[in-house]
């Protein structure tokens, strides 16, 4: 059977919530999905918005869906089969949150925000100003947040990732991709929300292209499997790699530490281009933060790779 399935939501884990609908093996549903700020930012929204967010709203997901003969042990098998989007996303530097929320750039510049871009979206692309170039972002969108029930009782938070899947914000769960997901209470009780169009590896301000979408996938049960945490096969998505990078390697002997080399590498070569925070913005949705090495003690390697085909005119290293 084929259904779809209206934004009802609910913003914790929480496994004694009722489901708002029961599917069975095999069957294809739409849910559709707000995005992550339920509904606080628009396509009007400022930056000042952003200092008024309610986080207590945050994370707003569709569900929880009970699937039925779902029994603990079981896993269900999630296919992404189509993704639509409203025109429009967000990306935002929110006060206090993302990888470099405690760290100044170059005194007394901070990137802290608040800040925020609203883009205009095609069937292909994500377009913005940053500075004075224009940008233009290949989307392949996927669910930021998406998992079952957890084995124990209590309303809790969305934020850190889980063994029941969550707040993953892995760009591959995108068209073609299958899910995997352990089933820890009857009925699996599987939640989908906080929608991405575009995002680089690392999300490193935290949030990626913000949007509602509406999604399509099928969902299979696999019995009696034993599956303790997510995985997924994804096939190969054209649209996530680019013909050219500008790579900067972060070295430390801590790897939080190199990765944090690396992503300010990145906003140091944009910031002749844009201010510090718009290359941070910009740094969470197209740049990808990739392990390099890892067995030469006492330093790790991470690089932070940043497409230059986004841009519409050519970005230069010195």
């Amino acid at each position: 059977m084929q259904y779809t399935i209206h934004a009802i939501t609910h913003n914790k884990w929480d496994n004694s919530l009722p489901p708002i609908m029961t599917i069975n093996d095999g069957d294809v549903i739409t849910v559709e999905t707000k995005e992550a700020s339920d509904g606080q930012v628009t396509p009007s929204s400022t930056e000042k918005d952003l200092l008024k967010l309610d986080f207590s709203k945050i994370h707003p997901l569709t569900g929880p869906i009970e699937v039925k003969d779902a029994e603990p042990g079981d896993a269900l098998e999630i296919e992404f089969l189509e993704f639509k989007h409203k025109g429009w996303g967000w990306t935002g530097v929110l006060p206090g949150f993302g990888f470099l929320a405690d760290e100044q750039y170059t005194a007394p510049i901070d990137l802290q925000g608040p800040a925020l871009k609203i883009w205009k979206v095609d069937e292909k692309y994500a377009y913005a100003k940053f500075g004075d170039l224009n940008v233009k972002v290949p989307i392949y969108p996927f669910p930021g947040v998406i998992g079952t029930a957890l084995p124990y009782r209590g309303k809790l938070s969305t934020i850190p990732p889980r063994e029941n899947g969550g707040n993953m914000d892995i760009k591959h769960l995108t068209i073609g991709t299958k899910l995997y997901l352990p089933v820890f209470v009857k009925g699996a009780l599987l939640s989908i929300g906080d929608t991405h169009l575009a995002q680089g590896d690392g999300e490193v301000c935290g949030t990626a292209i913000e949007a509602p979408l509406e999604v399509t996938m099928k969902v299979r049960l696999i019995k009696n499997i034993g599956l303790t945490q997510p995985l997924f096969i994804a096939k190969k998505v054209k649209e996530m790699e680019y013909d050219e990078y500008i790579a900067y390697p972060g070295i430390d002997s801590n790897l939080w530490n190199a990765a944090k080399k690396a992503i300010k590498g990145i906003i140091s070569i944009l910031s002749k281009y844009m201010t510090p925070v718009e290359a941070y913005i910009l740094a969470s949705v197209a740049v990808n933060l990739r392990v390099s090495e890892v067995v030469d003690v006492p330093n790790w390697i991470v690089t932070a790779y940043l497409p230059k085909n986004i841009f519409d005119i050519n970005i230069d290293l010195f």
